[in-house]
């Protein structure tokens, strides 16, 4: 028997679970329910990253006063077609989606809109604010950062400079395309997960202090127990960024955009708070307001045909467009159930048994 095979979890037990740990932890109904369904919807689109592997660091921040429930982004600055949010550390499945909500109807009345928000909780699969805007038929576009996390070396480098700084595109077309990404070479997330026993780094992903590459899991988090929290603060080395200069050109600029121009501050210099909080610039465009909606979609879609119909490269290959994959393993995740690392799903049965919550057989 293999003890490290995936523990297949069904979506809506997984997703009333982890509702009932942040219920109990102190989040209203309405909170705890925003938290799971999205932490759930990373999971089934794939992200296991940004899913419920970080339930138990979400109520440690808690715990700690990093993150506070029941709280709501403030608009600070109202300029009509822009504006900037303070978040003042709530959950960021709660503000995010309301600075998203916020660009959306501003979008809608004057075409565009530009929304800063700064100081939020860990704010998870920023694809999810993407899809949020094409269900409304409008293009966006993410900037990311993570003020006080300081985990990837820019290239040519090997001491820690940037946040894992994710970026995300949406476009309206039929079926949609989402392009959603970390910009180091993986998610510290990832990192997470295989630490847990899940998917294994590639040999290159990290960087240790004398410029050796790894793909152990103890470059970045130090030594750790099999189950149990991870600290990045423990590692000596770092995640690299992706596609070298590329990818820490991308890295710089979403730590300039959403970091400093939002007014929530860059990756680093680290300072005393002891907390990270995500930054997001995004932008969001109305086709209709631009008069080009209809040929705009017959455009796009015909270019994602033909995009899509590339010949592959392997026999029985496909090319798939940005979305296409989330899209495709969420049906069968939700059908089959959600697979998670037993190490994963142990540490969340700890942290729901030590608030008194009731775990399912």
């Amino acid at each position: 028997m293999d003890t490290n095979a995936p523990v297949l979890i069904g979506a809506d037990t997984l997703e009333a679970l982890v509702a009932n740990i942040f219920r109990a932890s102190g989040c209203d109904a309405a909170e705890a329910g925003r938290i799971s369904h999205h932490l759930l919807g990373a999971n089934l689109a794939g992200h296991d990253s940004h899913g419920v592997v970080r339930v138990p660091r979400y109520v440690e921040w808690q715990k700690a006063g990093y993150v506070v429930a029941g709280q709501q982004a403030e608009i600070v600055t109202d300029g009509g077609a822009f504006a900037v949010l303070d978040a003042k550390w709530g959950f960021g499945q709660t503000v995010a989606p309301q600075a998203t909500a916020l660009g959306i109807e501003r979008a809608q009345q004057h075409g565009t809109a530009i929304i800063a928000l700064r100081n939020a909780g860990h704010i998870g699969r920023v694809g999810a604010y993407s899809e949020q805007a094409i269900a409304a038929g409008l293009i966006s576009i993410h900037f990311v950062n993570v003020a006080g996390s300081v985990l990837v070396a820019p290239f040519g480098g090997t001491e820690r400079r940037f946040s894992t700084a994710p970026f995300s595109v949406g476009v309206p077309t039929d079926p949609p395309v989402v392009l959603d990404f970390a910009t180091s070479r993986v998610a510290e997330g990832k990192v997470l997960v295989a630490s847990n026993g899940g998917k294994a780094l590639p040999a290159d992903a990290l960087i240790e202090p004398d410029g050796t590459l790894s793909g152990d899991p103890h470059t970045l988090y130090g030594e750790y127990e099999q189950v149990g929290p991870r600290s990045p603060s423990n590692g000596l080395g770092a995640i690299r960024a992706f596609g070298e200069h590329k990818g820490s050109g991308l890295a710089f600029m979403c730590e300039l955009l959403a970091g400093a121009f939002t007014g929530g501050g860059c990756s680093g210099p680290v300072d005393a708070r002891g907390r990270i909080a995500n930054g997001m610039l995004s932008i969001f465009i109305s086709p209709r307001h631009f008069g080009t909606e209809a040929a705009f979609r017959q455009t796009a879609e015909d270019y994602v045909a033909w995009v899509k119909s590339c010949q592959p490269d392997t026999p029985g290959g496909e090319v798939l467009a940005p979305g296409e994959p989330e899209a495709r393993l969420r049906a069968e995740r939700l059908k089959n159930g959600v697979p998670l690392q037993p190490d994963t799903w142990e540490s969340i049965i700890r942290c729901a048994r030590s608030l008194g919550v009731t775990v399912p057989n």
